[in-house]
């Protein structure tokens, strides 16, 4: 069916492997599925192709969306010259909210399933721009569940420093240089202090 669908999680609760699982399922089924991840990893700005890899070992080549990146244009071309079925993107906190839109388009326009993945939060507990819009627009929110040291549902992310202590304040986006950890809400407070 051809929706939006957004998938969202803490930190460390499978996104990925739930996405590659997905398009596998598709493909198993003959069809063809186009695969997206965010530019943010790329070592090379001028890649075009990445890899969506989850912690369990699964992996798969994917193009590479940054902020310029016209996904309306591009999965239309795709479309055209190669007849997928359905668009696969991880990473979707870093869509910007004209991406999720032109999502949105291919979805009612092209009339092809678009299955998004991502973070709702940030480690302030502030919600990413493309997750705000696919909170707002998706026909279909889906929540993938992890769980905090405590067992309840995580529904935090915590950044760690190098020592091992919460960091409060900083850039929305720091990937490779801090190590996150998902928590339940109570003990994200307590660890930011709040």
């Amino acid at each position: 069916m051809s929706k939006l669908y957004f998938t969202y999680s803490a930190m460390n609760a499978g996104k990925s492997a739930i996405l590659l699982q997905a398009a596998h399922n598709y493909r198993e089924r003959g069809m063809q599925v186009m695969l997206w991840t965010s530019g943010h990893h790329a070592v090379d700005e001028a890649a075009t192709m990445g890899k969506i890899e989850s912690r369990i070992g699964l992996h798969a080549e994917a193009h590479i969306f940054r902020p310029e990146t016209d996904l309306f244009a591009a999965i239309g071309k795709e479309i055209r010259a190669n007849g997928i079925d359905a668009a696969f993107l991880d990473e979707a906190q870093f869509l910007s909210e004209a991406q999720v839109w032109q999502l949105a388009k291919v979805a009612d326009e092209l009339r092809i399933p678009v299955l998004c993945y991502g973070l709702r939060t940030d480690f302030q507990g502030q919600l990413f721009e493309g997750a705000a819009t696919l909170l707002a627009i998706a026909d279909d929110l889906r929540e993938a569940r992890t769980i905090c040291h405590c067992g309840k549902k995580a529904t935090m992310n915590l950044r760690r420093d190098d020592h091992g202590d919460a960091v409060r304040e900083g850039q929305q986006v720091e990937v490779d240089k801090s190590e996150y950890v998902s928590l339940c809400r109570k003990h994200w407070l307590e660890s930011m202090g709040r």
